[in-house]
């Protein structure tokens, strides 16, 4: 078992920053790749980026990139996701999840999800 909890959100102007984290404790967080989705209300979830175990290699959604950044600390167990130049259909609820697959951008391929932290930009 891998428990997530994230950390991070809150509610920022069209422009601004956040930084989220994603901290895991229980089996080896190394050994585990991560992502990060958001749900917006009446969407569907979607995939914002991936890391794989070591952090080495990172992945984006298209709408993203440029601007969100993720990284990950194994030795403080913890997963970043920073978001520069937000903009307002970026507000969603934010949630990491974690795989001992390799990363992917489907859902269903993790096998573990945290409950998530709110983002709101203002316009």
């Amino acid at each position: 078992q891998v428990q997530l909890v994230e950390s991070g959100g809150g509610l920022v102007q069209a422009g601004g920053s956040l930084r989220l984290s994603c901290a895991a404790s229980g089996r080896t967080f190394s050994n585990y790749a991560i992502g990060w989705f958001r749900q917006a209300p009446g969407k569907e979830r979607e995939f914002v980026a991936g890391t794989n175990w070591s952090g080495f290699n990172t992945y984006y959604g298209d709408y993203v990139k440029g601007r969100f950044t993720i990284s990950r600390d194994n030795a403080k167990n913890t997963v970043y996701l920073q978001m520069n130049n937000l903009k307002p259909e970026d507000t969603a609820l934010y949630s990491c999840a974690a795989t001992r697959v390799a990363w992917t951008t489907t859902p269903t391929g993790y096998d573990y999800w945290g409950r998530g932290t709110q983002v709101t930009v203002s316009s």
